[in-house]
């Protein structure tokens, strides 16, 4: 509680009391004359006990135009103006109730709380020694004449003082770690540490006192001395998450690693030790480990059970099934922290980069579109958006967040070129050649050395069977413009194909195969070119094989039944 609040609560305590007194105690004779200023304070007192502050200080004003020596109605006032947050008016009505009765051990007391408040320290001793010496037995005021020795810096008063309470009330923890505190700040640390002992003759395992004593010994350096403390505090206190802390950190130091974590699981147990934390310390031991020891993932599972429903949890929970190579439980782990807050970026960008690499193109669409609800400027979640559209056949869908998306990039001409990229495969999905050629060279006019995007644009061109020519010279370049790509290598044999160029194709799609030979559309192009050649049984061989590997082609079955070929449908 703040003083102005002990101020506040001691003014409305002592309101009726000093002015029942005063009335009580009137010395001048009361006559007819008197009435008014009477009849108005009465009316006043009921104001005021029924909260209509306003119209108890309009009474009381009523008062003063009557009488002007009636320090009741100055203390009223002074209580009333308080009470409406009139700091300097208040202390002018009980300056005034202080100058018509100055003896008034009430009126001192205010005085004294007023003068701390205003930093008028010198005033608010005086008026607390006064009230001291008038009823010395009230510990409560020299609590506060102690605050403002305190304030004052006078620490040796203060001790002094907090002696005399001692004597009246015995030793007390409360009042025994004061007495440290302020013998602390005085310099005097060997009587600081007595104060702490003589406590402790009372107080023999009580938590609060030991872990001062551990403070007090990390602060002086002498850590053999805080180690055993500490020992002891875990002992007169279990759940204290933060010794155990401190133990784990101390035990590592000295390279007594088991004993280390074992103290570190006993804090993450803790509600003791917050859940920042806890995530400071996973984040330092990831960020910093080349490689995470098999018995931290007890502290990430701990941190989980222990918080459920808070998204970094489940974030650092990702990060270490990352680090692990756990990859498919890494995801769900940061879909489950966007389930709790769906505020944090870094973990959307994560769950849409993870979801581009599965080509888990379903799940990336749905996500991507969420995440633009929340991070509408993010450039990642528009392509990525896109791009899941383009392969769920959403090509309209894909053409408008593309076209929106591309506005967004500033100074990132990669960025940019991708964009107008996977525009181009968009316009070209909806047959729309004119604009899909036109986003792909602008794509090739922003980013010169992109093989990614000349693959494409050839594939695109080649398969919708648009400007051959073109197709192949964009086909050659990505494919001997680094290092060998079987998916470039596959898309100039797909080129040549569609040129009628079957034996140049069938080379082509041979050397891609032998770099990858697990890649259903390389081996259902070599089916497709052998049925070309006039090789029935192997390109029957090679389609079968496509077929096992999953191809998404939907007229492959019927080319295997037919025996014939057939242009893909994807």
């Amino acid at each position: 509680m703040s003083r102005l609040s002990i101020y506040i609560i001691a003014v409305f305590l002592l309101a009726t009391s000093c002015v029942t007194k005063k009335i009580a105690n009137e010395p001048r004779m009361i006559s007819t004359a008197d009435y008014p200023h009477i009849t108005k304070f009465h009316e006043g007192i009921r104001l005021k006990t029924t909260g209509r502050t306003s119209e108890a200080i309009t009474k009381f004003e009523e008062c003063l135009a009557i009488r002007q020596d009636d320090d009741a109605v100055y203390y009223a006032l002074s209580q009333l103006e308080l009470s409406s947050g009139n700091m300097n008016k208040s202390a002018e009505y009980i300056l005034r109730a202080s100058e018509i009765d100055p003896n008034n051990i009430g009126y001192i007391q205010e005085l004294a709380y007023m003068y701390y408040e205003r930093g008028e320290l010198d005033e608010s001793l005086n008026n607390f020694e006064k009230i001291i010496k008038l009823a010395p037995r009230n510990i409560d005021w020299k609590y506060g004449y102690v605050e403002a020795l305190i304030k004052k810096r006078d620490f040796e008063k203060a001790i002094e003082t907090l002696n005399k309470v001692e004597d009246q009330v015995g030793i007390n923890l409360a009042l025994s770690i004061q007495k440290y505190t302020l013998l602390m700040q005085a310099k005097f640390p060997k009587k600081a540490v007595a104060e702490l002992d003589n406590a402790r003759e009372v107080y023999t395992n009580d938590p609060e006192l030991i872990a001062v004593y551990v403070d007090h010994y990390f602060k002086t350096n002498e850590m053999g001395k805080a180690l055993e403390m500490l020992k002891e505090l875990v002992v007169a206190d279990p759940s204290n998450g933060r010794a155990h802390l401190a133990l784990a950190d101390i035990y590592r130091e000295q390279k007594e690693d088991d004993k280390s974590f074992e103290e570190l699981i006993l804090a993450f147990q803790s509600d003791d030790v917050s859940l920042d934390t806890k995530m400071k310390i996973l984040i330092n031991i990831h960020d910093s480990s080349f490689k995470i020891d098999p018995e931290v993932y007890i502290l990430v599972n701990l941190l989980v059970e222990s918080y459920p429903t808070e998204a970094k949890a489940h974030s650092i929970h990702g990060d270490y099934l990352l680090r692990a190579e756990k990859n498919d439980e890494a995801l769900y782990a940061y879909k489950q922290a966007l389930e709790y807050d769906k505020a944090k970026y870094p973990i959307w960008n994560q769950v849409l980069i993870m979801e581009y690499q599965n080509r888990d193109f379903e799940n990336l669409y749905k996500d991507s579109k969420e995440c633009l609800t929340f991070f509408s400027t993010s450039t990642t979640a528009a392509l990525l958006n896109g791009v899941s559209a383009n392969q769920l056949k959403k090509h309209n869908e894909a053409v408008d967040v593309l076209s929106a998306g591309k506005e967004l990039v500033i100074n990132d001409k990669p960025l940019e070129a991708e964009f107008y990229g996977e525009l181009g495969e968009a316009y070209f999905g909806i047959k729309d050649f004119s604009n899909g050629k036109k986003s792909f060279n602008k794509a090739l006019s922003i980013d010169r050395e992109s093989l990614i995007i000349r693959n494409n644009f050839a594939y695109r061109l080649a398969i919708n069977r648009e400007d051959l020519d073109l197709a192949e010279s964009l086909a050659l370049q990505a494919s001997e413009g680094g290092p060998l790509s079987p998916q470039f290598i596959d898309t100039y044999g797909w080129v040549l194909f569609q040129k009628g160029d079957y034996d140049l194709a069938l080379f082509q799609f041979n050397r891609a195969f032998k770099l990858k030979e697990n890649d259903y559309m390389i081996v259902e192009h070599l089916g497709d070119v052998y049925f070309k050649i006039g090789k029935i049984t192997e390109a029957l061989v090679f389609w079968e094989k496509a077929k096992e590997l999953l191809s998404d082609n939907q007229s492959l079955e019927k080319k295997i039944e037919d025996k014939r070929y057939y242009d893909p449908v994807y």
